[in-house]
């Protein structure tokens, strides 16, 4: 890589160091903010999942409105829009305020993220993107590192909101490094917008998603839950076939011909799903369960993105040596063990026994985000990098929603099957064991890959008969 490409990776991850900083200090000020609204603090996952939601929900259209008005220029708005959301965070005085203002961050997280990783996709070449991934991903993971304990930090001896407005002067860093060294790259050519796609999209991702929200619920909330659901399954189904006859969906379909892009979105889902649930989880575990200080329980979950930094020095090797059939495989089953293993926690566990699990398991999980990360555009062409930069982003988004949900439906149901308020100890540990084993299924799917998949990015030279061969090779 070359000294520009790496600061255009830096300034990608300058973003991402916004939002992953963003996820993680919220969930260890969840039952800060619930104190403050009176509310219980499972109920405040509302606040992540709706900004995920947002996310998932605009991401489509990101591909394109960069294509148009220039991957500077937006990138540039997107960062003005999340941090002026962030300031209106800090000042919510509702749940009601808070979701809206987390719906706004996600309008402008939709267009930041995105827009910036495709600057670096066409920035870089295909030779170069897992060490690219690993110059982006180190920064960024610095978010849930720092994140943590500074949250738990400014909830202790400061107040909440000051976990959305230490966004801002984050943010304009990245504008400046944007403006400085950022090109205002543009397609030559771009097809009309679709707006009956986005529609309809939009109505899928958030009739089903707001409909999970809702239909679990008793009382008044059941009834329009199911309604929502039904309404965002008829738009996807009608979505499905909008897309067949469109000439530039907004949301690709035929990119799931590809075979490392059908796997990177759908084993890749259902591995985020479980690992989605976790922010949301093990703060609540550690203060709700076993009573520790936002300030403790940060200088314990942190430990996770540790681990994660870690792994990303090894990741390149990792994948040259094994491929990433085989590494997403075994990864997958043993993310999946070190999640499951957490169930076993009390609150008389040792906090360093505690540092070690969640160090390991971050180690592992981190190898998966990048191997995933980087199969899913292993194949694809130039022409196909902004439509499926969109597309991964919206489903990544999609699953980490659904697993908060999932976390929540979780603590919300066990304690009502007990006529009980608030969840118990064993709810959190049952609730770990069922993301884990969720976790653990996606490495079926993996294993499914071609011994060769994503060679060229990889690195790894498939064998056949114990000899190298290469990609073009056709034997299997």
């Amino acid at each position: 890589m070359t000294p520009r490409q790496r600061i255009v990776a830096l300034t990608v991850a300058c973003a991402l160091f916004m939002q992953t900083l963003d996820s993680s200090v919220l969930g260890t000020a969840l039952p800060a903010i619930g104190r403050d609204f009176d509310l219980d603090p499972v109920r405040l996952h509302l606040a992540m999942t709706s900004y995920l939601i947002a996310l998932a929900i605009f991401m489509p259209m990101s591909g394109w409105i960069a294509d148009r008005y220039g991957t500077r220029n937006v990138l540039r708005v997107a960062i003005v829009v999340f941090v002026g959301a962030s300031v209106g965070c800090g000042y919510s005085t509702s749940i009601l305020e808070l979701v809206l203002m987390r719906i706004v961050q996600g309008l402008g997280g939709a267009m930041m993220v995105p827009v910036a990783r495709l600057a670096l996709l066409r920035a870089v070449p295909k030779s170069s993107l897992v060490q690219a991934m690993t110059w982006v991903s180190v920064p960024a993971l610095l978010g849930p590192v720092v994140g943590p304990p500074l949250g738990g930090f400014l909830v202790t001896y400061a107040s909440w909101p000051w976990i959305f407005w230490i966004n801002v002067p984050i943010g304009l860093i990245g504008i400046l490094l944007a403006t400085i060294f950022f090109e205002n790259l543009r397609a030559p050519d771009i097809a009309k917008f679709d707006r009956i796609g986005f529609v309809l999209s939009a109505t899928a991702v958030g009739g089903i998603l707001f409909g999970l929200e809702l239909a679990p619920r008793s009382g008044t909330a059941t009834l329009p839950g199911y309604g929502l659901l039904a309404i965002g399954i008829i738009s996807a189904l009608l979505y499905a076939r909008h897309a067949r006859r469109h000439q530039a969906p907004i949301i690709d379909l035929s990119l799931l011909k590809i075979s490392t892009f059908r796997v990177s979105i759908f084993a890749g889902s259902l591995f985020r799903i479980g690992i989605g649930a976790i922010p949301f989880l093990l703060p609540l575990m550690l203060q709700q369960a076993y009573g520790r200080s936002a300030l403790s329980s940060g200088l314990i979950t942190f430990s996770a993105a540790a681990g994660a930094i870690a792994m990303k020095f090894v990741a390149p090797r990792a994948l040259a040596t094994a491929g990433f059939r085989k590494t997403l495989t075994w990864n997958a089953a043993i993310a999946g063990v070190s999640i499951a293993i957490v169930a076993a926690f009390s609150d008389t566990t040792p906090a360093f026994v505690m540092l070690l699990v969640l160090f390991v398991g971050g180690f592992f999980r981190s190898l998966q985000f990048t191997a995933l990360n980087a199969i899913g555009f292993a194949d694809l062409d130039d022409a196909q990098m902004s439509r499926a930069t969109g597309f991964s982003a919206m489903v990544q988004q999609l699953s980490l929603s659904i697993g908060v949900s999932i976390g929540a439906l979780i603590l919300q149901v066990l304690p009502y099957l007990r006529s009980e308020q608030t969840a118990a100890e064993s709810d959190y540990s049952i609730a770990f064991l069922c993301v884990g084993a969720l976790v653990a299924t996606s490495a079926l799917a993996f294993a499914r890959l071609e011994a060769d998949a994503g060679q060229a990015v990889s690195g790894h030279a498939a064998t056949v008969g114990g000899v190298n061969r290469p990609p073009s090779d056709p034997r299997t």
